[in-house]
């Protein structure tokens, strides 16, 4: 059992209750973690059922020429052969697209929405389906269809008009087999051998967050224009001419067919044509969550720093704060979180982390003043937590020397720490109480 008595005689048990107090208090620090995860999970969740009605994300595959063939499993006297797919994927693809955003509410939670309007066209150069080795006779031509996957079906705005060589034809929605893609919208022209073919039609296409393009051309080339100007270009291409600014952004992509991981004709299924995909993400300017997720990541740190300014007062003046005084303090310094998570969800970022810094700055600064009644001490508290909370506002603004900043910032602490306490004599002053207010007047004098 801990006495008060040995409490206040020895400098190192409390140096050791302090310890584990910052411990205990990490316990708290992941449970707030824990709830801006659960807050970030809703805001998904909501945007989630805005974009199932309006849109998901969006990608579009194709387009690609589909022929069946006959297959026989034993000799060609089968008289029912199985039908399997022969895939030809076009010499050029020219995609000329604008992004129209727009941003839809759902109590404090917004998503960001997008109507898409997309010219395609290119060709398919002359059909060899012989060099796949499967004898031309059993190929089905009249059977023949041209699909275009699109992920999200309910995002359709218009009837999409085909336009085949000279003809016309107008999409009908799903497709016959799965090889490639698992929804989208089809023509059925009918195609010969040794022939080559274009096609051009428009895509009036809702979508939310993002739009995709599979590379499916010999030479596929994207282009795209918006005025959302936060972009993030995603996938695995890059564009090789791109402009953001204020006013939105430009891009254009170009991809050979060398670029990719599948060939130009198949026959069977092919998932990579699918999964190999480039194209942008419409990005938030500010996500509260993540920011407030990063700043709960310093707790142990704020904790451990707010409670080292105390001890070293202790050490340095004579003054004693009881465990529960800085229990109450490390309670303090865990609210700011959740001051800073439900304020930032009704205001800007930076406006809600200026409201919850001052406001828990103030509250242990005045409450600083009743436990070491002195304006000199009172003031260091004031300004160590001024300092730390700028600090890491810092430290959030620069996510790419985040680290860097993060270091120099924990090595000049340590300097400071060691420099003033240089000449402690830490065997003698971990003994006792009357030890300790005798080595802090010698600091003083020495000094």
């Amino acid at each position: 059992m801990i006495s008060m008595k040995n409490l206040k005689s020895s400098l190192g048990l409390r140096l050791l209750i302090i310890g584990l107090l910052s411990l205990i208090l990490l316990i708290p620090s992941f449970m707030i973690q824990e709830i801006i995860s659960e807050r970030e999970t809703r805001r998904d969740s909501v945007i989630g059922e805005i974009s199932e009605k309006w849109g998901q994300k969006q990608t579009i595959v194709g387009p690609v020429l589909t022929i069946p063939y006959r297959f026989y499993l034993a000799d060609r006297d089968d008289p029912d052969p199985i039908k399997r797919y022969a895939h030809f994927l076009p010499e050029k693809l020219d995609v000329n697209g604008s992004i129209a955003p727009e941003l839809r509410y759902r109590g404090i939670y917004e998503a960001v929405l997008y109507n898409s309007r997309m010219s395609v066209s290119g060709n398919f150069s002359l059909l060899t389906p012989g060099s796949l080795g499967i004898p031309l006779q059993d190929f089905m031509f009249d059977e023949a269809f041209m699909s275009v996957g699109i992920s999200d079906m309910t995002g359709i705005k218009e009837a999409i008009e085909v336009r085949w060589n000279e003809e016309l034809y107008m999409a009908e929605p799903g497709i016959e087999t799965t090889d490639v893609v698992s929804s989208g919208v089809t023509i059925s022209p009918g195609v010969e051998a040794g022939r080559s073919y274009s096609f051009a039609f428009d895509l009036d296409l809702n979508g939310s967050t993002g739009l995709l393009f599979s590379p499916v051309g010999e030479e596929t080339s994207v282009q795209l224009k918006s005025d959302w100007a936060n972009p993030s270009f995603s996938g695995s291409f890059l564009p090789a001419v791109r402009a953001v600014n204020d006013d939105g952004f430009q891009s254009e992509w170009k991809v050979l067919h060398l670029n990719r991981n599948f060939p130009q004709k198949w026959n069977g299924a092919n998932k990579e044509v699918a999964s190999t995909t480039f194209g942008v993400d419409l990005l938030l300017p500010v996500d509260e969550y993540q920011k407030t997720m990063r700043t709960a990541k310093y707790a142990i740190m704020f904790i451990a720093l707010t409670f080292l300014t105390f001890f070293m007062i202790e050490l340095l003046s004579g003054s004693m704060i009881h465990p529960v005084q800085y229990l109450l303090i490390g309670f303090a310094l865990l609210i700011f979180y959740t001051l800073l998570l439900s304020i930032s969800e009704y205001v800007v970022f930076g406006l809600a982390y200026l409201i919850a810094a001052s406001a828990i700055i103030l509250l242990i600064t005045v409450y600083s003043f009743s436990v070491l009644p002195d304006k000199r001490k009172t003031a260091i508290v004031f300004g160590v937590l001024t300092l730390l909370y700028g600090y890491l506002y810092i430290l959030l603004q620069l996510q790419d020397y985040a680290l860097l900043m993060g270091s120099i910032g924990l090595f000049t602490v340590l300097a400071c720490v060691m420099y003033l306490t240089r000449q402690i004599d830490w065997f003698e002053i971990m003994g006792s109480g009357e030890s300790q207010n005798a080595e802090g007047a010698s600091v003083k004098q020495r000094g």
